[in-house]
């Protein structure tokens, strides 16, 4: 998984109905872009995330 500052990381719903799980990739901490992040979500808050195999980097910058 590679990511830049500004990238979208979305975590897809685990069981059917649950929606998916979107926030801003605000600060890479792994090398070349490795994981782990530090992500803002959409109500400000922000923690560190190793994303597993259920989530994806959305490169369209976040507001696009």
């Amino acid at each position: 998984m590679h990511a830049s500052v500004g990238d979208r990381l979305v975590v897809h719903g685990r069981i059917v109905g649950q929606q998916d799980h979107v926030v801003e990739i605000v600060e890479v901490l792994g090398p070349k872009g490795a994981p782990p992040y530090r992500v803002r979500a959409e109500n400000g808050h922000e923690t560190i995330m190793s994303p597993g195999p259920d989530a994806v980097v959305d490169h369209r910058k976040a507001g696009e």
